[in-house]
């Protein structure tokens, strides 16, 4: 699930890279707090959704949400997309995977 798959220079042998448990750490601590997994909910339903936006949605102080998405950003959760002065906000792929974990972790 969190592996990576590459093509070897040896023809089609497919060789998978696991994540080492720091950079397991580094994702897991990305979502380490109540309002970081609000937003990363808003952001898998809502993509290109702003700052802006998630602070009306969450009824929250902007500079807290600006925080949060930095933090997701840094962890490799989110990516932001500068468009002038607004940033747009989508999942990275292991934001898709750990929503999609969140997910059914929830409903379980």
């Amino acid at each position: 699930m969190l592996a990576k798959k590459k093509r070897s220079s040896y023809g089609n042998i497919s060789i998978s890279k696991k994540k080492s448990p720091k950079q397991i750490e580094r994702h897991l601590k990305g979502v380490a707090n109540h309002r970081r997994i609000e937003i990363l909910f808003l952001i898998a339903s809502n993509k290109g959704i702003t700052v802006d936006k998630i602070t009306k949605r969450l009824n929250c102080n902007f500079k807290t949400i600006s925080v949060h998405t930095q933090r997701l950003a840094q962890a490799g959760l989110i990516r932001k997309d500068y468009q002038g002065r607004a940033v747009v906000h989508e999942l990275s792929p292991y934001g898709k995977t750990l929503y999609n974990f969140l997910k059914t972790f929830q409903h379980s």
